[in-house]
Order: C-alpha cells, then sequence, then structure tokens
C-alpha cells in the first residue's frame, strides 16, 4: 500500500516538473520574442503576457516577471512597470532584490528619487545585502535629479565603508554627473584615481571628460587627456574624435580639426555624417563655404549620405554671406535627394532673406512652412521681426510679435533685443518703455543689454532725461553696464553738456573693471570735437592713440577740417600730422 502511494506521488511531481517546465520554456520564448519585436503594439503584447503570467498557477518565477516588467522599463514606460510590481504583490508573488531594483530605477526615472531611497529601507528590512546595481541606480537617480553632490557623497560613503566595489558604470555614472554640473576639474580627478586603481577606465569614461573639457573651453587640456589615453592604451572611438574635432572647430582650429580626420582614419576609426557635419558647420560659420562644399563630397566619396543636419548647415553657410541663390540650390538637392527640410533648415533661409532684405520672399516661406505643418520657432519669430523692422514695417512686426505670443511662443531675451532695437529705431521708444515696464518683475528686465539698447533709442531721439534714468536704473538693480553701455551714456552726457561728467564715467568704467575700446573713444572725441572742446578733445586722441586706437572716419573729417584753425606749432596740429601720414603709409 506504501508503495502504490509513493508511486503515485511521483507521477504528481513529475507531471508538475513537466508541466512547470514547459510553462518556463513556453514564456521564455515569449519574452525573448517581445525582446526582439518591435511597433506600437509591443507594450500592449507584453501586459498580455503579464496577464497570463499573473493568472498561472502556480506563476512562474520571479526571475521571468522581472525579465518582462524590465523589457517595459527599456520602453520607457516607468508607472506601468510600478503598477504591475504592485499587482505581483498583491497576488502574492514574492519580489528579490533585482525586482526591487527595477523599482528603485523606475522612481529614479519619474524624479521620484525620494521613493527610491525608502525602497533601499526596505532591502535592508528584508535583510537583503544591497547589490552595486542598486547603489548605482540610486548614484544614477540623484544624478538625474540633478542632486549630483548627494550621488558623489554616496559614492565616497561606498568607498569610505567599503559597502561594495565600484565597476566601469559607477565610475561612469558619477563622471557624467560631475560634467554634467560643470566640475570637469572633479570628474577628472576620479579618472585619475580610476587609472591608478583596480577597475581602470574605458574610452567612455575618458569620452565623457574630454568632451566637458572642448566644451568648457579647455580643448588643449583635452588634447593632452586624449595623448595620455592612447599612451595607456586605450583605443579612442569616433565619439572621441568628435568631440575633439568639435572643439577645436569652436576655437576656429579647423586646420588641426583637419588633420585629425585623417589621423582618425589612418587609426581605423571610420568617421561618420556627424563628424564631416561638424566640420561643415564650422567652415560655413568662418565663412568658408567652399571649403564646407569639399567636406561634403569628401564624405560622399567614403559612402556616407550627407544628412538633413549637413544640408542646413551648408544652406546657413550660404545664407550668412548673403549667396541666397545658392543656398536655394542646396534646399532643391536636398528635397530632390528626399530629405525632408525641419524648421532649423527653413529658419537659415528666412534668415538670409532677412538680411537681404527680401522681406516678401521671407513672408511667403513663413506662410509655407506652416501649410506644411512645422511649427515656427523662436528664431523663426526673431529673424521675421528683424526682417519687418529693417524693411521699415514696424507695425507689422509688432502684429507678428503679438501673434507669437498669442500661439503660445515665448519671447526669449534675443526676441526682446530685436524688439526694443526696431521699435527705438522707428521712433517708438515710449512704446518700448511701457512694453519693458509691463514685464515687470521678469527675468528678461535685468538684462544690461535691453537697458542699452533704450538709453540708445532715447539719446537719439532726445529724451536725454529717461536715458539718464535707465542708466541709473542699472545700479539700483545691482546690474554692471557693458562697454556699449557705458559708450551709450557718454554720448548722452556730452548732448546734455555735461562734458566734466562723460570724462568722470570714461574713468569710473576703467575704475569698474569695464575698459573702454575704440568706439568708446571714438564717441567721447567727436562729441568734443563738435561741440568745440578742443582742448579735451586733444588730451583725449593723445590717451587713445597711445592705447592702440585710431580715431574713425567721421572724427578723422572732423579733424582735418581743424587744419586752417590750428596753429603750427600746437599739439593737436602734430597729432592730425600724423594720423595723415598713418593714413597715408596704411592708404
Amino acid at each position: 500500500m506504501k508503495l502504490q502511494v509513493r508511486m503515485k506521488c511521483t507521477r504528481i511531481g513529475l507531471c508538475y516538473y513537466y508541466t512547470a517546465s514547459a510553462s518556463t520554456s513556453h514564456f521564455n520564448q515569449r519574452i525573448l520574442h517581445l525582446k526582439n519585436a518591435s511597433g506600437a503594439t509591443k507594450l500592449n503584447d507584453a501586459l498580455q503576457l503579464f496577464d497570463e503570467m499573473l493568472q498561472r498557477q502556480p506563476p512562474p518565477n520571479i526571475i521571468q516577471f522581472n525579465q518582462l516588467i524590465n523589457l517595459i522599463v527599456k520602453m520607457k514606460h516607468y508607472s506601468t512597470a510600478l503598477s504591475l510590481f504592485k499587482q505581483m504583490r498583491f497576488m502574492g508573488v514574492p519580489s528579490d532584490l533585482y525586482s526591487m531594483t527595477i523599482s528603485i530605477n523606475c522612481h529614479c526615472r519619474l524624479n521620484q528619487v525620494t521613493y527610491g531611497f525608502a525602497l533601499l529601507a526596505t532591502i535592508f528590512k528584508q535583510g537583503h545585502p544591497p547589490s552595486l546595481a542598486t547603489y548605482t541606480t540610486l548614484i544614477h537617480g540623484l544624478v538625474l535629479a540633478d542632486r549630483v553632490f548627494e550621488a558623489v557623497e554616496l559614492f565616497k560613503k561606498l568607498l569610505r565603508d567599503k559597502l561594495c566595489e565600484p565597476n566601469q558604470v559607477m565610475y561612469g555614472t558619477v563622471i557624467n554627473g560631475l560634467c554634467k554640473v560643470g566640475h570637469t576639474n572633479k570628474a577628472l580627478e576620479l579618472l585619475t584615481f580610476m587609472e591608478s586603481g583596480s577597475c581602470k577606465p574605458c574610452v567612455h569614461h575618458y569620452n565623457t571628460v574630454i568632451d566637458s573639457l572642448c566644451k568648457d573651453r579647455m580643448v588643449d587640456d583635452a588634447l593632452e587627456l586624449f595623448t595620455r589615453m592612447i599612451e595607456k592604451g586605450v583605443r579612442a572611438d569616433v565619439i572621441t574624435y568628435n568631440s575633439l574635432i568639435h572643439g577645436l572647430c569652436n576655437f576656429g582650429r579647423e586646420t588641426e580639426a583637419a588633420k585629425m580626420l585623417i589621423d582618425m582614419e589612418e587609426e581605423g576609426v571610420s568617421p561618420g555624417v556627424h563628424t564631416f557635419t561638424i566640420l561643415v558647420d564650422s567652415f560655413c560659420k568662418q565663412g568658408s563655404v567652399k571649403d564646407a562644399e569639399l567636406a561634403v563630397q569628401a564624405m560622399v566619396r567614403r559612402g556616407l549620405n550627407p544628412d538633413v543636419i549637413t544640408y542646413s548647415a551648408l544652406i546657413d553657410g550660404y545664407c550668412l554671406r548673403g549667396e541666397i541663390d545658392e543656398a536655394e540650390k542646396v534646399l532643391d538637392g536636398m528635397v530632390e535627394k528626399e530629405l525632408v527640410p525641419n524648421i532649423i533648415t527653413y529658419n537659415s533661409l528666412i534668415n538670409g532673406y532677412c538680411k537681404t532684405k527680401r522681406i516678401g520672399k521671407a513672408m511667403r516661406l513663413f506662410q509655407e512652412i506652416q501649410d506644411k505643418g512645422l511649427i515656427p520657432d523662436v528664431i523663426t519669430y526673431s529673424s521675421m521681426l528683424q526682417g519687418l523692422f529693417k524693411s521699415g514695417n514696424p507695425a507689422a512686426a509688432r502684429e507678428l510679435f503679438n501673434k507669437m505670443q498669442a500661439k503660445g511662443q515665448a519671447p526669449d531675451i534675443c526676441t526682446y533685443r530685436i524688439l526694443f532695437h526696431g521699435m527705438c529705431e522707428n521712433g517708438e521708444c515710449s512704446d518700448a518703455l511701457v512694453l519693458f515696464r509691463s514685464m515687470g518683475s521678469d527675468t528678461m528686465t535685468k538684462d544690461v543689454n535691453l537697458y542699452t539698447i533704450l538709453i540708445k533709442g532715447c539719446r537719439k531721439y532726445g529724451k536725454l532725461d529717461l536715458a539718464m534714468g535707465l542708466f541709473d536704473e542699472l545700479s539700483l538693480k545691482g546690474l554692471k553696464p557693458n562697454v556699449r553701455t557705458y559708450t551709450v551714456m557718454i554720448s548722452v552726457l556730452c548732448q546734455q553738456g555735461l562734458f566734466g561728467e562723460a570724462k568722470d564715467l570714461l574713468r569710473k568704467m576703467e575704475e569698474n573693471g569695464c575698459s573702454p575700446n575704440s568706439v568708446t573713444y571714438n564717441a567721447i572725441v567727436q562729441e568734443f570735437l563738435k561741440y568745440k572742446e578742443f582742448q579735451e578733445a586733444e588730451i583725449l586722441l593723445e590717451e587713445m592713440m597711445n592705447l592702440g586706437f585710431s580715431p574713425d572716419s567721421a572724427n578723422f573729417e572732423m579733424l582735418l577740417h581743424l587744419i586752417p584753425t590750428t596753429v603750427q606749432d600746437s599739439p593737436m596740429r602734430t597729432i592730425i600730422q600724423k594720423l595723415t601720414n598713418i593714413k597715408q603709409m596704411n592708404g
């Protein structure tokens, strides 16, 4: 009898084993299929599979649930993933350390890092030692939440208390966080620490720091680190070279950038479309469109197809040179290749039309892009405003500005500068001031350049008291005037007949660490000459020449007219003679 019962139990056990094994295999295959799938139904398919797994008795093991939910996390459906874990707990499916870590990651991605730390406390309560992945996830969450210094402190604690041995991923997370908040030197220190330890940095760590150094305008330091990386046997990849090429181009060092392109190919690293686009964009910004065209030809020879960004850079290059017809040819060629221009492409062309006073074409293109379903951005509107003001259509510009706001497009500081400059140039200073005051305590009202535009507008239309009031406001708001502000204000004081105060302001700007430039000296000299303050003008002319500045053409003409009335041996005549000699030598 006992033997029969034992045989029956064995058969039941074997039956369960084969059923569970088949079920496990079935779910594994479907999870694998989902992993390789794509399309709009992928999430729904995953949720359907989850329901089936949850209803199966006995349910699959936690590993399969984790695999499935991790797929949903990779689709960036973090709230959904958390909801699924909640359902599992309700149905009595036990969680493990890996599922808790996935949950922490979801909370961190949803900017709920505090909940992530609450889950860490739960892990401790359950008696699980947190894994390296758990700590790395929390550090990454702090970085995502812009709490980088807390991330660094946690990292230090892990090292100090030997809670875990950081791997390349954890080091990379901290290095990336430090670079993100501009502490590139600290990131470099950590990279150096890695070099001396057992966990050596890989190319990705070097790339992060090299890119950050280039963005911090420390391209020579980036090149030094690049050399050090190579010496340590770490092979550079296309991202390394792209960062360095971009950094060099930003400093106008295109020749070195082009050489680096040759070097990378010699090292067996193939440049991509982005690599060449960096060069194309840089050449265009320098006005060397021919070199940009050669770069495009070089990439095509290598079997690379220029993309929308490449062509947009080329169009911008031609527009900056005023060669609009050539820019239109590039656009046509782009469309022939079935590349769809984006708002950046059209912005360059609209800006080109406006700069060359083809406002009609700009308006038509502005309407055309909206008909195509593209939404004008702040750059589109700013270019259009500038074009309308320059073409003498201030009313149309004001109307467009109102439409821009009505459509929910917020003006940026550049838009306001264009608007106020256009209004002031067209005799609408009072309206510009009313608009400026209506902005209240907005950060825009703390822009020194806006004040300078308004002060200049008031000076142009004789509203000198208003100009002086605006200048006084700067110090009340704790704002420092720049060289343009001081230059305009010196002219205002001279027009008020306050020559002593004008000269005092010239000295004051130097005391405040703002050195006068050639424009400043020319402005004050012109005012002194205009009001026949020849003795002071003479002193200022001598001073500016000693600083290496020369009078501009307007001042030079005024000085030439003084020759007949100037005494033969006077210092002024000596200055004029010296300037004449310089002009002849340069002429």
